[in-house]
């Protein structure tokens, strides 16, 4: 260590200081000190694809399977640039491009020049864990498939279905007929769509296609026949015809009272004072102890409703509950139909104010005059009847009502005779 004069002021001060204890003048200046290079990630090395058995890309942007598997190239340009063709599938990760590039060279050419889509055709492979698939798989038709479907739903399950619900479902598939030589696998939702959009019937007869649809899919997916459901797409593009109807008028409920001792015509007003559809009481499930029922069809909002039982009608829906909802009986809504028809025939009521025939359905359309005469809160009538709340968002995200301020809405309503 030496002493040396500080250029600013002139006094001494050593020469390893950092600065001059007088003045404050800068003598030693660290240098800065160089940071380390950060060594560069090393990118992750996939399995190199054996030559000649195709292509894998990762796609740009944001995807959920980005990494794009093509076959083996077979055409070339006139300068010799290889011409890629279509890619095979799309997968989540390089491995699954990998596997399923393996997969398709592996298979049989007739497996792959057929139009399955390699998607759908390599989760089959891949479920078969063999390298080969099964003609039971890529070849069955959408008839066969069906047979499968119905055999499982209504012979081997344990479940009592009825003889309508089998019905049902052999309408739509015969509603179905240009779809039953294709193969399940080449389906797409364009297909299914056409079936609907095509079929000249009433709005019920497509709900039941629609149904069947996602009944099938739903068993094609649980056996690894596809891996895509197409039946969710599916709409259905014309008014819904069966929310047309007549309420019963004043007079007609009042001759149904009087003749409420009948247990046909207490099946009608049960109908009439819960507005549940006919078909929601083949699954409706009864509160004896709070006396509301639960259940619905068709809607989202309508579905497991729960509406409370009017006073007057609390006798008819134990008796309901005593024979269908116990599991003892099984409820048919067409023998309710039957029933529902004789008897307002029974008491000259076939008619509507309207010269129209009644149907079941006006005992929903009834449900709702009677909410709206008697000042059930707009609110309230929404839940009772399972509508949907739409784009109103204040109901639909803060719109709630408890069971016993149902309760106090529904039994708003005047029964004839102060029953």
């Amino acid at each position: 260590m030496a002493l040396i004069l500080c250029p600013e002021c002139g006094h001494s001060v050593s020469d390893k200081a950092l600065s001059c204890p007088s003045c404050g003048y800068p003598i030693n200046i660290p240098a800065p000190v160089s940071a380390e290079p950060v060594p560069k990630r090393k990118p992750k090395r996939h399995r190199k694809l054996p030559n000649g058995s195709g292509s894998i890309k990762h796609l740009s942007g944001k995807r959920t399977r980005p990494w794009a598997a093509y076959p083996p190239v077979t055409e070339f340009t006139l300068n010799g640039s290889p011409v890629l063709g279509a890619a095979i599938g799309y997968f989540r990760a390089y491995d699954e491009a990998y596997q399923a590039l393996m997969l398709y060279n592996n298979a049989p050419d007739d497996i792959r020049k057929s139009s399955v889509s390699f998607s759908d055709l390599c989760a089959a492979m891949l479920s078969n864990r063999s390298g080969t698939i099964s003609s039971e798989y890529v070849n069955i038709t959408f008839a066969e498939l069906y047979e499968q479907y119905f055999e499982n739903k209504y012979e081997k399950s344990k479940k009592k279905l009825s003889n309508a619900s089998k019905g049902s479902t052999r309408a739509a598939f015969n509603n179905s007929q240009k779809l039953h030589g294709r193969k399940f696998v080449d389906l797409r939702k364009a297909d299914l769509q056409d079936v609907v959009d095509t079929c000249p019937l009433k709005h019920s007869s497509l709900e039941l296609i629609v149904s069947l649809f996602k009944g099938m899919y739903a068993y094609a997916l649980q056996n690894d026949i596809v891996e895509k459901d197409y039946s969710q797409f599916v709409t259905i593009n014309i008014p819904d015809d069966d929310e047309n109807g007549v309420p019963f008028s004043p007079e007609a409920l009042d001759l149904l009272w009087q003749h409420s001792d009948r247990e046909d015509v207490g099946m009608i007003l049960l109908m009439i004072y819960t507005g549940f559809r006919i078909a929601a009481f083949r699954s409706i499930t009864y509160n004896e102890t709070e006396q509301y029922f639960q259940g619905g069809v068709k809607t989202a909002a309508g579905k497991n409703r729960i509406v409370p039982l009017h006073p007057a009608i609390q006798k008819f829906a134990k008796a309901f509950a005593d024979q269908y909802c116990s599991g003892d009986k099984v409820f048919s809504t067409g023998a309710c139909r039957a029933s529902f028809h004789a008897t307002l025939a029974s008491l000259g009521l076939s008619m509507s104010s309207a010269g129209t025939k009644h149907t079941p359905h006006d005992c929903r359309h009834t449900f709702s005059w009677l909410c709206d005469k008697y000042g059930v809160d707009d609110l309230s009538k929404h839940l009772l009847m399972g509508h949907s709340l739409g784009s109103d968002v204040e109901k639909s995200v803060y719109g709630h009502r408890t069971v016993s301020e149902l309760r106090t809405e529904i039994e708003k309503i005047h029964v004839p005779g102060g029953r």
